[in-house]
This record gives C-alpha cells, sequence and structure tokens, in this order.
C-alpha cells in the first residue's frame, strides 16, 4: 500500500474492515429498511419535487431502489451506522434554513432555502455514487449546477477553491456528540470542478424533496468523485484562495486526499479500489476510472500525477 495510516481512531468509526463489508452490510441494510417503515411520516413521506429529466445525463443502468437509498448511508452526524442515519435524522429541523455565501466573492449574501429552489430550473439527473467503501449505488437526483449559484455570487480573481460547511448542531445532530470526525463537516473542490456542469447543487431525489438522511435540504453531489465529497445539509459555502484541509483529511491524511477522484488504480491505505459492489447486486464489478466520467472531467487533471494527488 502506499500509504501509512497514523491516525488514532478506531477502524469500527470510520469504515469497517473489507473482510467483514458483506456480512455487516446486509444487517444493516435490512436494520434500515425495518427502521424506515416505523419512522414518523414527515422523514419518509417527503414533499414532490417536480424536475424535467436532462437526458443528457441518464444512465442505461437499474437505479437502486428508494428503501436502499434512504436507508443505507454514511452520514455520520447521526452515527457511524448504515442504518443510524434513517434512524435518527428525524431530529433535523430542515426549515427556516438558509446558507450563507461568503469569502472572495464581490456579492456575499445570504440564501433563504426557498430562494435556492427557485434560482434555477431543476433537473433530474441519474448519477452513480460510488463510496470510498467500495460500494456503489445508482440514483436519480433533482437539482441544478453549482455554477448557477456561483455566478450569483460573482468569485474574485482570488478564488481559487469552494469550501462546503454543514450544519453544526448536536441537539439536532447527536452524531455531533462523538469524536470521530472534527466538527462542522467540511469539504472542498478547486473553482473548475465546482464550476463543472456534472457538479450539481442538489434538493432531491426520486421525485422528491431530499429525505433528512440524504442531506437535506441541500448538499452537493460531485459523481465523479468518493460519496464522502459531496457535502450534506449545507449552511455555508466559502470561497477561498487557499485549499481547505476537509473534515476527513483532518482525520486521515494518508487514506483520504483533497481530490478523491474515483481510481482503480489507487487503493485505499486498507483495502483495494479496484471493484466495488452495487448495492442489491451480489457479485462485484470493476471499479471505473471518474467512475465512469472519465470522457467528461479526466481533462481537469491533465499532467497531474493522480498517484500523488488521490
Amino acid at each position: 500500500m502506499r500509504h501509512k495510516n497514523n491516525t488514532r481512531i478506531l477502524t469500527s468509526e470510520i469504515t469497517p474492515r473489507e473482510h467483514y463489508y458483506d456480512r455487516r452490510r446486509f444487517m444493516q441494510l435490512a436494520a434500515g429498511a425495518s427502521i424506515a417503515s416505523l419512522l414518523p411520516g414527515p422523514l419518509w413521506a417527503a414533499d414532490k419535487l417536480e424536475a424535467s429529466p436532462n437526458n443528457a445525463y441518464q444512465l442505461a443502468e437499474e437505479k437502486t431502489p428508494y428503501k436502499d437509498v434512504t436507508g443505507y448511508n454514511n452520514f455520520y452526524e447521526f452515527g457511524t451506522g448504515k442504518g443510524d442515519p434513517a434512524q435518527y435524522a428525524h431530529t433535523l429541523k430542515t426549515r427556516p434554513w438558509t446558507v450563507t455565501v461568503e469569502g472572495e466573492v464581490h456579492k456575499p449574501k445570504t440564501f433563504a432555502i426557498e430562494e435556492l429552489l427557485k434560482l434555477a430550473a431543476m433537473e433530474e439527473r441519474v448519477y452513480r455514487l460510488r463510496c470510498v467503501e467500495a460500494w456503489s449505488m445508482v440514483i436519480p437526483w433533482i437539482g441544478y449546477p453549482l455554477s448557477e449559484l456561483v455566478k450569483q455570487v460573482e468569485p474574485t480573481g482570488n478564488a481559487k477553491f469552494v469550501e462546503f460547511i454543514t450544519l453544526d448542531d448536536p441537539m439536532q445532530m447527536p452524531g455531533q456528540r462523538s469524536t470521530v470526525l472534527e466538527w462542522p463537516y467540511n469539504e472542498g473542490l478547486r473553482m473548475d470542478e465546482a464550476m463543472h456542469p456534472l457538479t450539481l447543487l442538489t434538493f432531491g431525489l426520486y421525485g422528491e424533496m431530499l429525505p433528512n438522511q440524504n442531506g437535506a435540504p441541500i448538499r452537493i453531489v460531485v459523481p465523479w468523485k468518493y460519496g464522502f465529497k459531496s457535502a450534506k445539509s449545507i449552511v455555508k459555502i466559502r470561497f477561498t484562495e487557499h485549499q481547505p484541509v476537509s473534515a476527513w483529511m483532518k482525520a486521515g491524511p494518508s487514506e483520504y486526499g483533497f481530490y478523491s477522484n474515483v481510481n482503480p488504480e489507487v487503493d485505499h491505505a486498507r483495502w483495494s479500489q479496484a471493484k466495488e459492489r452495487r448495492i442489491g447486486d451480489f457479485f462485484k464489478r470493476p471499479t471505473l476510472p471518474f467512475n465512469g466520467y472519465a470522457d467528461q472531467v479526466a481533462g481537469l487533471y491533465s499532467g497531474m500525477d493522480l498517484q500523488k494527488y488521490f
């Protein structure tokens, strides 16, 4: 392996080891589905969200069932188990909600969620989701390009990166009472990544507003990167001159790099990334470079050593 992990965080708190993935995944998926049937209505009977399918962003692949998309999640703000978000995210209050945009912009502003929902036309896009843990899904997201919001605030010439910051409220997010990560959760993109047409400011899935456990009321989706790069429940977007240090980089700098592009040739420090298991499938499949989006995004990294900038 290329990296040695010196960070003293319990393995069970970050990511389960490969040798018990299958058993744990089966048990958690079953538990998540059972919990979902017992939860109060508002968490699962979400509001409808109208959107037009964008035919440029569809896949000839079977979509992951709604119950799995909403019942099997990584969202450590609600716990480290896959079923924890579905069980505990009902504590999150998504109205009122605001997103503050600040930093290297000419027009900083605090947006109410209602403004953001109307800022641009909603699209349905079917994307692959690849987790760093070597499982994957196919999800019909609803949103619009992040670039639509970026244009509203007019970044300065010093804006080289965009940082996304999640709500920090242990009363609403009980997982934040743990020390598994440094809170609030933050992630970041280079400006050209943020402006890429694939990068989606996301408000819904499967024709509905985002369920709490999937990052309500607003998240980003960056489909060519591992899932933890797609920040959830965002309350602040900051434009910076310098590269932000993300939550997972702080937790395990030898395991989680800033770019975190899906790359079958660069293993995680503790398991291979060459194959993945699509949720619902028994057999593994080969991992696609850039999660199958190489034609669209490989040019962003022309000349870069992707072994070094992992």
